[in-house]
């Protein structure tokens, strides 16, 4: 059975890996889900990718994990990416669930494309914490479209507002594109959360980790709620040894 953490994206914390979490531990594995540093309600919104990154390492060394099998999601993929440097020794694989993949120097501004940069600007720039938050519109057509409305509004009242300064920072991500672990790249098939093409999340931010695992499953960018059992069986097959 393998020690799993779990990590995250944006507008999410790691309380709403519960369904996920639930199906794994009942197939007898060790799951943690800590939430990363300016994420979640009510909490201060004024963090950097350093400390993103610190709060992740901090939850994996607190508990004294080992043979880890890391797993980003979406803006967690920038912070796997990052622990994998500065902890390599705990880690055992590497997982990105429709996750980024930054090239080295870039930030998470960078991957995305030109309106959702004039959205999160924006959404910052009107907010009084320098946070972003995620439109309903945006959230029901492109993240969650395989969702009934009622799981598409219950699930958007959980999401909370986004640190805005973690996507901006530059990620030098040079030991990380030296790393020799193993990884692994879960591709929900009906994920346009990035619009497929030119910006979509396979081949483009998959094809960057040299030599990988390719797992994919149907579902769309949240399928952590649309269909919970499909994902955790996708991480089994991700990663096995």
């Amino acid at each position: 059975m393998a020690t799993i953490v779990l990590v995250h994206g944006s507008w999410h914390d790691g309380s709403l890996w519960a369904p996920v979490a639930s199906v794994l531990r009942g197939r007898g594995h060790e799951v943690h889900t800590p939430t990363v540093a300016g994420h979640g309600p009510g909490v201060p919104k004024d963090v950097t990718h350093d400390d993103c990154l610190r709060s992740i390492v901090d939850a994996i060394t607190a508990a004294d994990l080992h043979d880890v099998v890391l797993l980003g999601h979406s803006f967690g993929g920038t912070v796997v990416a990052r622990v994998a440097e500065e902890i390599p020794d705990r880690l055992k694989r590497l997982i990105f669930w429709n996750a980024f993949v930054p090239q080295p120097g870039n930030c998470l501004d960078d991957e995305v494309p030109p309106h959702y940069r004039e959205l999160f600007a924006q959404s910052a720039a009107a907010s009084d914490d320098n946070s972003v938050t995620l439109p309903f519109p945006i959230w029901r057509e492109a993240f969650i479209q395989d969702a009934d409305a009622e799981l598409a509004a219950s699930t958007y009242q959980q999401l909370s507002t986004e640190p805005y300064q973690p996507f901006l920072d530059k990620l030098d991500l040079t030991r990380f594109y030296a790393t020799r672990l193993p990884k692994s790249y879960i591709n929900a098939t009906e994920d346009t959360a990035l619009p497929p093409g030119e910006w979509g999340w396979h081949p483009r931010m998959s094809g960057r980790l040299g030599l990988y695992r390719l797992v994919q499953l149907p579902g769309s960018h949240e399928v952590m709620f649309t269909a919970p059992e499909r994902l955790a069986t996708a991480i089994e097959e991700a990663a096995r040894d």
